[in-house]
């Protein structure tokens, strides 16, 4: 998309003034992105009106926007993809809680959750898991609010062209770079300078551009220092999904195979 900006989102389904949700913003020339600032989002109205500004933009959000066809069949939930939103957004939390327990207690130990195509590439929990991580959550609470706000889903849904929204995930670009070392918590007690130094070769990493998405990451001293400073990791991970929308919206299609299914949909460069 010419002259686009490129968005990273580091979601939350409960987000607040302490952990609140992480836009990393940025504008790519040839094979270098560079961000241009971060903001942060107190609550899921600010979340929706952000949704709304003018394009041409293409923004990464680390949050699943499909379930897989096996669960959705299995409970006789609608296949077609808008339908299944909106039956999915009428629900109460507990309402999925129990449906997607009873569906994990009637299969085998280690078969429990049904997966997407693209969790297995991408190294992604299943989008139906409501504990550790809470994708669930994230997915009844950003999904319906995309499709309010008319953004375009490819492959999933039609929206403006000009607003382009695609499912990325942070962690899938981040194990390129430093493989299994954590780099992030929430807990105050668990931010090790271990993750301090994860996060540094992260950026650094970012920076040299060695990753298979073929972009250099641009940042000013500040920046780089904050993305570091930033013991969650959520503002690093808003920039993850940055370079993964960026690396996206160059590629046909966004960079999904051939043979995707539109209900379940698909992981940017997985």
């Amino acid at each position: 998309m010419r002259d686009a900006s490129f968005f990273g989102i580091d979601f939350t389904s409960a987000p607040s003034a302490r952990k609140p949700i992480r836009v990393a913003a940025g504008q790519r020339q040839g094979g270098v992105v560079r961000l241009a600032g971060l903001e942060a989002l107190g609550s899921l109205d600010a979340f929706s009106a952000w949704l709304t500004r003018p394009g041409p933009w293409v923004a990464g959000f680390d949050l699943p926007f499909g379930l897989p066809r096996e669960l959705v069949e299995t409970l006789g939930w609608p296949t077609g993809y808008a339908a299944l939103m909106a039956h999915y957004a009428a629900l109460s939390r507990a309402e999925i809680r129990d449906r997607f327990a009873a569906f994990c207690d009637a299969r085998p130990a280690g078969a429990k959750f049904a997966h997407r195509g693209c969790d297995g590439p991408a190294g992604a929990s299943p989008s139906m898991k409501w504990v550790n991580p809470p994708v669930a959550w994230m997915l009844h609470a950003g999904v319906p609010r995309l499709i309010a706000a008319g953004v375009h889903l490819p492959g999933l849904l039609d929206g403006d062209p000009g607003r382009v929204a695609l499912e990325t995930y942070p962690g899938l670009l981040a194990r390129e770079l430093i493989a299994r070392r954590s780099y992030k918590s929430d807990a105050r007690a668990a931010q090790t300078p271990e993750r301090l130094i994860a996060r540094k070769d992260v950026v650094d990493a970012l920076e040299q551009g060695r990753s298979r998405l073929g972009l250099r990451l641009k940042l000013s001293h500040a920046q780089r220092d904050a993305l570091v400073a930033d013991a969650s990791g959520d503002s690093l991970d808003a920039v993850l999904a940055m370079l993964q929308a960026a690396w996206a919206a160059g590629r046909p299609r966004y960079g999904w195979p051939e043979g995707v299914d539109p209900l379940e949909g698909w992981i940017a460069s997985a």
